[in-house]
Formats: structure tokens, sequence, C-alpha cells
């Protein structure tokens, strides 16, 4: 009995051919009266069916996020008036990325003081990002255990995994052009 190991859309590697290419279709071979396939084929648009052996599945790193939290530091360089205009006037966003509260991401007074409430927004991202990453594997995990999804959950998918590879990507390798938006 055999079961599929990659799955419609996925990027591999075929090495028969020593190409990258994506599968178009996975096809099972089934024999009357047997509850699973016996072989299972993927057909990745080169002219001929593969097998699993013959692939490769493209590989990234699952990057550990840890906890991530939204701090305030005191302004030391503007006084409350000064900062009156601000969403927390007297502090800045500063967004701590380690269990020490220490280390993570700040952003320059004079940028912060040029448009509060969009370095703010921004902030409030960031802090949510390793949540939004863990929804992506989640998406694309899903994605590849059902292989009949709708044209538009499948896009999804597929942007899921763009987001991934980007951010799982090591910075020589991210020289692409940044994953696009889904419609």
């Amino acid at each position: 009995m055999a079961k599929a190991i990659f799955h419609k859309h996925q990027r591999v590697f075929v090495r028969p051919v020593g190409t990258w290419a994506l599968i178009e279709q996975v096809k099972p071979q089934w024999v009357k009266d047997v509850e699973e396939p016996v072989r299972v084929y993927y057909d990745c648009g080169l002219g001929r069916d593969f097998m699993a052996d013959e692939l490769t599945a493209e590989h990234c790193e699952l990057v550990e996020t840890g906890q991530w939290r939204l701090l305030r530091a005191k302004n030391k360089w503007q006084t409350d008036a000064e900062t009156a205009r601000h969403p927390f006037p007297g502090t800045f966003p500063v967004i701590v990325t380690d269990s020490m509260d220490w280390g993570g991401w700040r952003v320059p007074a004079a940028e912060y003081d040029r448009d509060p409430a969009r370095i703010e927004a921004q902030a409030r991202l960031l802090v949510q990002a390793p949540r939004l990453l863990d929804l992506a594997n989640k998406l694309a995990e899903q994605g590849a255990q059902d292989t009949e999804l709708p044209t538009a959950w499948t896009d999804l998918v597929k942007y899921a995994r763009d987001i991934i590879k980007g951010v799982s990507a090591k910075p020589d390798e991210n020289k692409s052009a940044p994953p696009r938006r889904v419609a």
C-alpha cells in the first residue's frame, strides 16, 4: 500500500531531470477491492510521471520565535509636553523578543515623532508576527493533507508557503521578490 508523500502545487526537485518543478497532479494507482492505492505517481509537467523516490521536497527551516511582547520605553530626549500628541505621551514602543526583557526592535525617536500612529500599528503587527507565522504554518500543513481544496484555498496555501519560505530563507537565498498578495 502507498500513501501520497507530496501534494499538488508543492515545489520539488526532480532528480532524473535535475530541475525544480511544481507537482501538477497526484495520481494514485488503485486496484479493485483494495482500500488504499498500490502506487502513487506525481505529474510535474515534465513529460512523464515520477515516483516519490525520484523527487525531493524543498526544505525550509522553521524559525523559533518565542513569545514577543510590546513594552513602553521612556523618551529621554523629549518632555511630556513635546510628545503630547503621541498616543502614549513620553514613551515609545519597544518589541522585546527575548525572555529576559532585552533584545528586540526599537524605532528611532525622530522616526516615531514623524508618525506615531503608524509606528504604534507597526509595533502591534511585529508583536503578532510569531502568531501569524504559526497560522501560515498551520494553513500550509492543512493544504498538504487535503489535496482536493478549492482554487481559492490552494491560492491561500501557496501564499502561506511563500511567506514561510521568505521567513525561513537565509539572507543570501532571499533575493527573489517578496510574496505576492492574495486578493
